[in-house]
Formats: C-alpha cells, sequence, structure tokens
C-alpha cells in the first residue's frame, strides 16, 4: 500500500456483508498496522465469494462457514478456554435472594447475558454480573435482568484508529460483535469516555469492548468499565 499524502489517515471501512463483518475485532488497530494491512476480497459479500470460489471450481466452493473462533477448529470454546485458563472453581449465587446456587469452572466462561449452559433447576436463569476478583457469577431470572438494563457506560482511555478523538459526539457503538448497534452520544471526559445509548441493554458487561462508527467508518474503541 502507498503511502498518503501529508496530513491523510488511514480509515477502517466495515464490510458490505454486516453478518462477516470484523471490524469490532480490528478496532485497535494503529495507523502504522493498517498502513500494512490488505484486505483483497474486502469489498464482497460471502456469497459473493462463494459464487467465485464455483465459477473458478476452487476446492473449498462448498465448505461450511465457520462459526466462533475459526483458529479452533474441531476444538470447543469452552475447551480452548480451559486448557488455556486452567479451572478455577467459583460461586454461582441467585442475586434475587443471594441464594448459592452452585459452582462454575471459572468466571472467564461466562458473559453478561448469557443464558446457554446454566443448568441448574428452577431456571431459565441468565447471567447478570460477575466479580472477577472473587470468581463468583451473579444469575437471575429474566425478570429481573430487564432491571439490570443499562444505557449509560464509562470507557477507559479509548484508542482512536487515526490517532485523534472524533470530532462528533453524535456516534454508532457496538459492544459485543453482530449485526447489532446502537446511536449513543459520547462525552469525552479527561481519561475517559462517557457513553449514552439510544436504548438500555441488558448486556453492557465491564471487560467488554465498546467500538464506535461514523456510518461505515470503524472509529476505534475501548474496555467498559
Amino acid at each position: 500500500m502507498s503511502p498518503l499524502p501529508r496530513g491523510r489517515k488511514y480509515l477502517l471501512k466495515k464490510s458490505p456483508d454486516p453478518v462477516k463483518d470484523q471490524t469490532y475485532f480490528l478496532a485497535l488497530l494503529s495507523q502504522e498496522q493498517l498502513a500494512k494491512a490488505l484486505f483483497p476480497i474486502g469489498h464482497l459479500t460471502k456469497k459473493k465469494v462463494r459464487a467465485l470460489a464455483k465459477k473458478f471450481d476452487l476446492p473449498n466452493q462448498d465448505r461450511p462457514d465457520s462459526q466462533g473462533i475459526c483458529f479452533l477448529g474441531k476444538i470447543k470454546y469452552r475447551d480452548f478456554l480451559q486448557e488455556q485458563l486452567g479451572v478455577r472453581k467459583g460461586d454461582i449465587i441467585n442475586v434475587e435472594n443471594g441464594k448459592k446456587m452452585g459452582q462454575h469452572n471459572g468466571f472467564w466462561h461466562y458473559t453478561i447475558g448469557q443464558r446457554k449452559d446454566i443448568k441448574l433447576s428452577g431456571g431459565p436463569w441468565y447471567v447478570t454480573a460477575k466479580d472477577v476478583k472473587k470468581n463468583i457469577v451473579y444469575i437471575a431470572h429474566g425478570n429481573i435482568l430487564m432491571v439490570k438494563a443499562r444505557d449509560e457506560f464509562l470507557l477507559g482511555e479509548a484508542h482512536w484508529i487515526s490517532g485523534i478523538k472524533p470530532d462528533k459526539k453524535n456516534l454508532q457503538v457496538k459492544i459485543r460483535h453482530g449485526e447489532g448497534s446502537y446511536k449513543c452520544r459520547v462525552n469525552f471526559l479527561k481519561r475517559r469516555v462517557a457513553v449514552k445509548l439510544d436504548q438500555a441493554d441488558t448486556g453492557v458487561a465491564a471487560g467488554q469492548y465498546a467500538v464506535f462508527y461514523d456510518k461505515d467508518i470503524c472509529l476505534g474503541g475501548g474496555v467498559i468499565q
């Protein structure tokens, strides 16, 4: 990639395929890294790529889409985490009454709003909070989960791909990978960023990344506190 004229910046744009867009995971790239990055089929949808693979009779033309973390292959995500982080037993607490409901093998296996894999009686149960210092996972029923919905949060010091914070305050933000995003208003504090969503979300979780966009341009992001 050729150097840009003085004063110009490299931009990271969303894929035209919203399901396969990976900008949420690329939001911490620097200008130096983007200068060396190439996305030769980044302008194509997955459907178009498959059509081209079929046209040129490539051996992977009918390969199923990868799910989750593609480099894991057939290894389950939970098994990968356990291999990398080990087992650390902790309590699962019902926030409605403070009762211990069971144990888990490490808080890192759970995300806020998660329902899957909580195999306890009296459910369905949802993860409402995690105490990472004490290794406690808090759960509740769905009606209690809605009480935990938030439309405001703080980020630690944010990373901006351009090297400077945006001059706009009305942006869009993703708080998880996927198609969904929220309109938001940001307020730049001394070393933090205050974010106000246009609607509440039950999955605003400390430790997750919030990634900001100006239409189809990924601006950068930071860790939710």
